[in-house]
């Protein structure tokens, strides 16, 4: 098992200003990182952490904080058995560098982030809806989004 203060050392001296702040809650460690510097902070774990699999990505939508959106990347650690969060704050509007160039499983994951929540994700290869159609107005997971829904247009081929 790697030690969470063994990653951040590496982290801190490999990417220069990723590091936000660490934590342990309940036997899971999370880093918080810079969005920008997102690609290089998963190329480090990945290459130099044994995190060789990206087992989830997802955002959560924090209604009224100055960042509102908070990405969360959960990667796993075959050789090691643990699991690492790895989290970046987002402003509505803002987007943040694709990881499909680290890890493939990331294209379909992302672009359910789109969907659901309109966070952009540049450099990706097919940014587009995966489960609402083509012309859907809204995202449905914000905190905004109305309990009974948008009426949208619907179009019948």
């Amino acid at each position: 098992m790697v030690q969470l203060s063994q990653i951040l050392e590496g982290l801190k001296g490999s990417v220069e200003g990723a590091v936000v702040s660490s934590e342990t809650f309940r036997g899971q460690d999370v880093i918080r990182v810079e969005a920008s510097t997102i690609v290089d902070v998963m190329t480090y774990l990945r290459d130099n952490c044994s995190f060789d699999m990206l087992t989830d990505l997802t955002a959560v939508d924090y209604l009224g904080r100055e960042k509102r959106f908070e990405m969360v990347y959960i990667l796993y650690s075959f050789e090691h058995n643990q699991r690492l969060h790895i989290k970046a704050e987002l402003a509505d509007g803002e987007k943040i560098a694709t990881i499909e160039g680290v890890w493939k499983a990331a294209n379909w994951l992302e672009r359910e982030v789109y969907d659901l929540l309109g966070i952009h994700f540049e450099g990706h290869s097919d940014l587009r809806r995966i489960l609402l159609w083509d012309g859907y107005e809204g995202h449905p997971l914000r905190k905004d989004f109305p309990l009974k829904g948008i009426p949208q247009k619907t179009t019948y081929r």
